[in-house]
């Protein structure tokens, strides 16, 4: 079997950094019970989402009708602390909770990404759901929500599918 070249490795890194499987993947092992910790995080997100009406389906209709700052301060927030966060595990090195360093993988831009985002902000305009907030919408009650939970799990079976196919 001969070596790879060095296009042939940056190629496939390419390729696995658009798979759903993270290139910076720990390869740690814990016990189950380490996943608990995900749980908790998971509920507080859930139990934060209701409280402060993101997973409210009037809120996002008003956010797509231009007619509320709500949700775009919400997303406008998350985006701060997002960069600022990036900035610091930058600037002080900063390590996983295990130690493990963080790499910040450089991104070409693709034009997939601008077809996909829009038919993301489609479908969460139409079903005022994203992925995030549907579970929390379930949890609450609107368990109409599954419709569009399965929905989002057969995109992502299908794109998974053809995904080999299609220009990238």
């Amino acid at each position: 079997m001969q070596n790879p070249s060095v296009s042939d490795f940056e190629k496939d890194l390419a390729l696995r950094e658009q798979d759903a499987i993270c290139v910076n993947e720990s390869k740690l092992e814990h016990r189950w019970y380490h996943n608990l910790k995900y749980v908790v995080v998971g509920l507080l997100f859930g139990i934060v989402f209701i409280k402060a009406e993101i997973v409210s389906w009037y809120r996002i209709q008003e956010m797509f009708r231009l007619q509320s700052f709500h949700m775009y301060g919400v997303i406008g927030s998350a985006v701060a602390v997002g960069l600022i966060s990036v900035l610091l595990i930058r600037r002080f090195n900063i390590r996983t909770i295990y130690g493990e360093k963080i790499v910040f993988h450089p991104k070409e831009f693709n034009k997939g990404n601008v077809i996909g985002g829009l038919m993301f902000g489609l479908g969460w305009a139409i079903t005022g759901a994203c992925p995030g907030p549907l579970f929390a919408q379930i949890g609450s009650g609107a368990t109409v929500i599954a419709v569009t939970l399965l929905s989002a799990i057969a995109g992502t079976w299908t794109y998974g599918y053809f995904r080999d196919k299609l220009p990238h």
